[in-house]
């Protein structure tokens, strides 16, 4: 079908704002930020606690933009600004924008798959979008466009009316996977996981696969649910669900299962996955068993929509690790460094730290651990425990780098048996980066890892300039 020729008329109509202006033919873009702006583009005049997007109407007017999405309350204080250029007036931008995207995702017939899961949300995404591609036009968030302003600003790509867009959902508060199913309205829900990301926000681990589980709301009995058969936390909330059902996993009963499994270190993983179409092996280059968890996830949504299950082990394959999510950077020296600076949580730790101890070629094992964010009051207790965890890791070294809670990690580490010349604790990104640099070794295979305020990134990038 043909897909929808964006104009300010019909932007105002869809998010029930009063349009004051004359009509300049079709929008090019809808945009957030004012630097952004092309010519014909249609800016949303954002509020948030360290920016208000109406200080940049002036500046969007400038750049060339067709109208701007305004609140009432500004534009009647700002008639002077608003005279400028066409103006969509509404009661709140933020709320239009999601307005805009859920109308334009009726207005099209695109079979739209929403993810959710406490790790590996962007691996998913990208599996899956690489594997229907072969067979369908398909779309995605860009990068991880995925809350409440990322994911209406993706849905901006259904105009194009594709087959199937592919968007992951992310959360760190209750109602904020319900919020965006109510926007996105997807006919397939995967989710993939429960762990402990966010759990400062949360009383515990089964209060976030509350908050997760809201991705089952609003379906009938034409969704899909994609899910895990391994987390209990999600096989005890499915049963409610009244569509249909495809599990994945390594669960004797998953309906997408992976068997003969070879953890192959640095060179990722080969399975023989069991599909109710048939079975084949799979190699992936993503590290570990949580990525293989991710290739099978992907698998169950390509083959419930028909893809044959050859051309999704042959594009899986091909799709390596998203940036800074578990990259494999080869240096000089055979020095290889595990770039997963991204983010972090307890749960993903320890998945990383099993693939560094499988790496068989590693003459020696070196872990930069950052802090991991956003725990409260169980920061301390996770942190120790990770410390027990790369104590049992058989590392040469461990630096953890960030606050009190990685001097909690470190300290634990030593009390669990690595000897304490062999454990550091630096509170700042920059001075690791230059112990990490002086301590390397040849032969070394070393994991970055931590949530992303500790910048462990920072690591990553002395060690790829001085030794890449």
């Amino acid at each position: 079908m043909s897909g929808v020729a964006l104009t300010l008329p019909w932007i105002a109509e869809a998010v029930g704002g009063d349009f004051r202006g004359v009509e300049t033919g079709p929008v090019t873009d809808v945009v957030t930020d004012s630097r952004a702006i092309g010519s014909g583009d249609a800016f949303v005049a954002l509020a948030g606690p360290r920016f208000d997007g109406h200080d940049f109407v002036d500046a969007a007017f400038d750049r060339g933009a067709a109208g701007a999405v305004v609140s009432r309350q500004w534009a009647e204080g700002h008639a002077e600004v608003a005279s400028r250029g066409n103006v969509i007036v509404v009661e709140e931008p933020l709320r239009a924008l999601q307005a805009l995207a859920r109308a334009i995702r009726r207005a099209v017939t695109t079979r739209v798959v929403a993810i959710t899961g406490s790790a590996g949300k962007t691996t998913t995404k990208e599996l899956t979008a690489g594997a229907l591609e072969p067979t369908f036009t398909v779309v995605k968030n860009q990068g991880n466009l995925n809350n409440h302003i990322g994911l209406p600003l993706s849905m901006i790509q259904l105009r194009q009316a594709p087959d199937v867009a592919v968007f992951e959902l992310g959360m760190n508060h209750a109602g904020e996977i319900r919020t965006l199913v109510g926007i996105a309205e997807p006919e397939v829900r995967v989710w993939t996981n429960v762990g402990d990301a966010h759990l400062g926000f949360f009383a515990s681990s089964d209060a976030i696969a509350d908050a997760k589980a809201e991705i089952l709301e609003g379906a009938d009995a034409s969704t899909l649910l994609v899910c895990s058969a391994d987390d209990s936390r999600i096989t005890s909330r499915r049963a409610a669900f009244p569509g249909r059902t495809v599990t994945f996993g390594e669960a004797a009963d998953a309906h997408v299962r992976a068997t003969d499994i070879e953890d192959r270190g640095l060179d990722g993983t080969r399975a023989t996955v069991v599909t109710g179409e048939g079975q084949a092996v799979f190699e992936t280059p993503l590290l570990g068993r949580a990525n293989l968890a991710n290739v099978l996830a992907a698998t169950a949504v390509a083959t419930a929509c028909g893809v044959p299950l050859d051309v999704v082990r042959d594009r899986v394959a091909r799709v390596g690790p998203a940036e800074r999510r578990g990259m494999v950077r080869r240096l000089r020296d055979d020095v290889v460094v595990i770039d997963d600076s991204y983010n972090s949580s307890p749960a993903a730790l320890a998945q990383a730290l099993r693939t560094l101890v499988t790496e068989r070629r590693a003459r020696g094992r070196v872990a930069v651990l950052g802090e991991m964010l956003e725990l409260g009051e169980h920061a301390v207790s996770l942190h120790q425990e990770c410390g027990r965890q790369a104590a049992r890791s058989g590392l040469r070294a461990l630096f953890a780098v960030g606050g009190e809670a990685a001097r909690h990690l470190a300290r634990a580490a030593v009390d669990a048996g690595m000897p304490e010349a062999a454990v550091h604790y630096l509170p700042g990104s920059d001075a690791a980066a230059a112990a990490v640099d002086a301590a390397i070794q040849p032969g070394d295979v070393v994991l970055v890892k931590g949530s992303r305020g500790t910048r462990c990134d920072v690591v990553v990038d002395r060690l790829v300039r001085e030794r890449g």
